[in-house]
C-alpha cells in the first residue's frame, strides 16, 4: 500500500499552540462534479482506492458508496477526507440505536459523506485557526483546535471531539489527503434557535428570545432565488499595481445568518440575582439599562411587561442587542483575520498588535446599534483581561477602564453551530448602556469594508486564503468577488461593477483587501450607525493611483465639496505639496506640538495620513513596516456634519470622470472611519488625534 505522510514526527503541545495563529481561510464551492479536464488515468492510489483497500474503514466506505460519491473520489481533484474507522462508525450507529450502516437512509449517508469531505487539500499544518479554512461539501465549516490523543500526542481535534489519528495523519493520495479520525463528525442541520432550546444552561435567555418575538427575526437561511451561475466571471486589473487581469466571481451562495452572545442562567443568577426562567426580573434589568438610553419611550404602551414584543420594549431591545446580523462561525470571524510568520509579519492582518488591539465593529438586530469586538493584544492596557482573548465593548485606556464581556470559546457538550448561525457564551450581560453609548463607543470607529457589508463574513468572502500565494492561480489560496445588484443589503448601484479584491500580502491598504468600482457608476450604500447624536466626520481611506478616476460624493443626498480625484497624491500641489513629510524618521523627530500643527495642516486640506498601526510596503523602495507617511495613502474627510444616531444615513458615489478615465474610472474603497468631534476636535485645544 502507498503511503506518503507529508508531515511526520512528533508535534509537541508547544508547536500546536504556536500553530493556532491563523494561516489561511477560504470559502469554496460545494460542487460535486470536477471539471472534465480532471478526468485522466493515474497509476497511484486514489482516495477511493485508499478507502477500499483498508478493511478497517469499510463501513465509512459503504456510506460514501451509498451517497453516490465514490466516483468523485476516483477522479482527479484536491480533496481532504476525514475518514472515521469502523469503531467510530459503530459508536455513532449505537448512539442512534442502529446496528449497521444498512439501517441508515440514503439521505443520512449523503449528509455523513459530505460532512467528512472538503474540496481542497489540508494538512494538519494548515489547520491552525479555530475552523477549517474552507467549508465542507455540506457547505459548513468544521471547527479545528489543538488537543492531545490518549497517548499524549499533539493532534488536531475536529468539532471538539473527533481527533485526527497521529500516526496516520496527512496521508497523501493522488487526488488529495486522507485524515483518519476516531469519531464520526456530526454537523447539526438544525436552526440555531433549535440548538439553543436544547441547551438547559441558557433557558432564561431562550425564554426571553421566545417571549419578545425576536425568535421570528432569526429564521432566514439562504436566498433560494440566487444562483451564482447567472453571472459571468469578470476580469480586470486593479490599483495600477497589476499588469495581468484577475478573475472576479459572483459569490457561490447568498446565505443569511446570525451570531448570538448569550449569558448562561448561572451568570444571570450569580451576578444579577435572576432566577432561572424569571423573565420579570430580566425585564426589570433591561429597564434599568434601556430606559436611560431611550427615555422618550418610558411611558409608551409598548414599554410594559405585558407588551414584550413591541419595538420599544426594553427586554426586546435587550435581546436584540445580543444578536449580530451575520454568521461568525468561530471567534476568529469576530476580529481581523490573522497571518503568521510570513515576510516578517505575524498577527492580525496589516495591524500592529503591540500598539492597538485588532478590532471589528458589527451590526446588531437592535436598530442603529453596533457591537465592537476586540482581541486584546496591547500589554500596557490588559487591565486583567486575558491576552489573545476577545471581548465585547471593551475600552481600557488612559481615559476609561471598561473591561467588556469575555467571549467564551464554547468548549462544552452542547452544539453551538446551526444551519443559520452560531452562539457564544459571555461572562456578563451584553447591553447598549449609557456608558457604552457615551464613553466606550465615543471613539473613532474604523471599519474595513469587509465588515461594512455583513454578507461578506456570512458567506465566507473575506476569508484570507493565503496572501502570499496571491498569484498562484489556485482557488485554495483565495478568490476575488463581484457583487450583483441586490446582493448586499443597503446597497444600490447602476452602470458599474462592484468588486472585492482578495488580500494580497503587504499591500498598502488596511487588511490588504480592497473594494473597487468600475464604469459609469452611481453607487449608494448605507453608512454604519453612530452611537450618539452629534458632529461626526466621515472619512474614506484609499490609495491614490494614476489608473483611478474622479467622483462626486454625497452624504444624505447633499454633495460634499468638489469631486474627489483619486489620482492625486498627498505630496502633490493638490494637497500639501513639498511640505509633505516623506520620512517616518523625520516625523518621529518632530516635537508633539509640531506633529499637532502638521496634522492640523492636513486636516485643513481635508485629509489625514494612514494610521501608523497599519503595515505598509512603500512600493519599490523596499521600505516595509508600520508607516503612516506613504504619499499615496490617505483618509479623505468626506463630510463633517450632524448625524442622528436613530436614523439611516447614506453615502452616494457618482462618477465625475471625463470619459473612461484611467482604468474605467476605477474608484477604490479600502476603509471607512466615523469620527466624533471629541476625537477629531482635539486640535482645537492644541492637541492632536492619535496617529494609530
Amino acid at each position: 500500500m502507498r503511503r506518503n505522510n507529508i508531515f511526520k514526527g512528533f508535534l509537541g503541545g508547544l508547536l500546536i499552540a504556536m500553530l493556532t495563529l491563523l494561516n489561511t481561510l477560504m470559502l469554496t464551492s460545494c460542487s460535486d462534479e470536477p471539471d472534465s479536464e480532471y478526468f485522466y488515468t493515474f497509476t497511484g492510489e486514489m482516495m477511493s482506492d485508499w478507502l477500499k483497500n483498508r478493511p478497517e474503514y469499510s463501513e465509512f466506505t459503504e456510506i460514501v458508496q451509498r451517497a453516490g460519491m465514490m466516483d468523485l473520489l476516483a477522479t482527479y481533484g484536491h480533496y481532504t477526507c476525514f475518514a472515521p474507522n469502523n469503531d467510530a462508525v459503530n459508536k455513532f450507529l449505537q448512539s442512534r440505536g442502529l446496528g449497521s450502516v444498512s439501517q441508515l437512509s440514503d439521505a443520512d449517508c449523503d449528509t455523513i459523506a459530505r460532512t467528512h469531505l472538503v474540496s481542497y487539500m489540508y494538512t494538519t499544518y494548515d489547520m491552525i485557526g479555530h475552523k477549517l479554512p474552507s467549508v465542507n461539501m455540506l457547505n459548513r465549516y468544521l471547527a479545528t483546535d489543538p488537543g492531545f490523543d490518549n497517548d499524549s500526542n499533539a493532534v488536531i481535534v475536529l468539532e471538539n471531539f473527533a481527533r485526527i489519528k497521529f500516526e496516520l495523519k496527512d496521508d497523501s493520495v493522488e487526488n488529495g489527503i486522507m485524515q483518519p479520525i476516531d469519531a464520526v463528525i456530526e454537523k447539526s442541520n438544525s436552526y440555531i434557535t433549535d440548538l439553543m432550546r436544547e441547551n438547559p444552561k441558557i433557558s432564561t435567555f431562550y425564554s426571553a428570545l421566545m417571549a419578545t418575538g425576536v425568535i421570528n427575526d432569526v429564521l432566514l437561511v439562504e436566498d433560494p432565488d440566487y444562483n451564482a451561475k447567472d453571472y459571468e466571471p469578470y476580469y480586470t486589473t486593479s490599483g495600477g499595481s497589476e499588469t495581468e487581469k484577475k478573475k472576479y466571481d459572483a459569490p457561490d451562495t447568498k446565505k443569511y445568518g446570525y451570531t448570538f452572545f448569550v449569558e448562561t442562567d448561572e451568570v444571570l443568577e450569580s451576578k444579577y440575582g435572576i432566577k432561572k426562567g424569571d423573565l420579570s426580573a430580566l425585564y426589570e434589568l433591561a429597564c434599568s439599562i434601556y430606559d436611560e438610553v431611550y427615555p422618550q419611550d418610558v411611558n409608551a404602551a409598548g414599554h410594559s411587561f405585558e407588551n414584550l414584543t413591541d419595538s420599544v420594549n426594553p427586554l426586546r431591545r435587550f435581546i436584540q442587542y445580543h444578536i449580530l446580523n451575520k454568521i461568525a462561525a468561530g471567534a476568529d470571524d469576530l476580529t481581523p483575520q490573522e497571518v503568521s510568520n510570513k515576510a516578517n509579519f505575524e498577527g492580525a492582518i496589516s495591524i500592529d498588535e503591540t500598539r492597538i488591539n485588532p478590532s471589528d465593529w458589527h451590526y446588531t438586530l437592535l436598530p442603529h446599534r453596533m457591537i465592537k469586538v476586540d482581541k486584546v493584544t496591547v500589554s500596557k492596557y490588559l487591565g486583567g483581561c486575558k491576552k489573545g482573548q476577545r471581548y465585547i465593548n471593551r475600552r481600557y485606556d488612559d481615559k476609561f477602564q471598561f473591561l467588556g464581556q469575555h467571549i467564551d470559546p464554547n468548549d462544552d457538550e452542547y452544539k453551538h453551530d446551526g444551519i443559520n448561525g452560531h452562539y457564544f457564551y459571555v461572562d456578563d450581560i451584553v447591553a447598549f448602556s449609557k456608558d457604552v453609548q457615551d464613553k466606550i463607543q465615543n471613539q473613532r470607529i474604523r471599519m474595513d469594508f469587509n465588515t461594512v457589508f455583513p454578507e461578506i463574513i456570512t458567506n465566507g468572502l473575506r476569508i484570507l486564503g493565503d496572501p502570499w500565494q496571491w498569484n498562484s492561480g489556485e482557488e485554495k489560496y483565495g478568490r476575488n468577488w463581484q457583487f450583483p445588484e441586490g446582493y448586499l443589503d443597503g446597497v444600490s448601484f447602476s452602470n458599474c461593477m462592484f468588486l472585492m479584491r482578495r488580500p494580497v500580502a503587504i499591500y498598502d491598504i488596511y487588511m490588504w483587501d480592497e473594494f473597487d468600482l468600475y464604469g459609469n457608476y452611481d453607487f449608494t450604500f448605507r453608512l454604519p450607525p453612530v452611537p450618539f447624536d452629534g458632529e461626526w466626520q466621515v472619512r474614506l481611506g484609499f490609495t491614490s493611483q494614476p489608473t483611478r478616476g474622479v467622483a462626486q460624493i454625497y452624504v444624505d443626498g447633499i454633495p460634499q465639496g468638489i469631486p474627489l480625484d483619486m489620482t492625486k497624491n498627498l505630496d502633490s500641489d493638490y494637497y500639501i505639496g513639498e511640505d509633505f513629510i516623506s520620512s517616518i524618521d523625520d516625523y518621529d523627530g518632530m516635537a508633539p506640538e509640531e506633529k499637532a500643527e502638521y496634522q492640523k495642516a492636513l486636516k485643513n486640506l481635508g485629509v489625514y495620513t494612514y494610521p501608523r498601526s497599519v503595515y505598509c510596503d512603500n512600493g519599490g523602495s523596499g521600505n516595509r513596516g508600520w508607516d503612516l507617511v506613504y504619499n499615496i495613502n490617505m483618509r479623505k474627510i468626506i463630510s463633517q456634519s450632524y448625524l442622528d444616531c436613530n436614523k439611516d444615513h447614506y453615502m452616494r458615489i457618482r462618477v465625475a470622470s471625463d470619459g473612461k478615465q484611467g482604468n474605467n474610472n476605477e474608484f477604490a474603497l479600502d476603509m471607512l472611519e466615523l469620527v466624533p468631534k471629541s476625537v477629531y476636535g482635539a486640535d482645537s485645544d492644541g492637541g492632536m488625534e492619535d496617529d494609530l
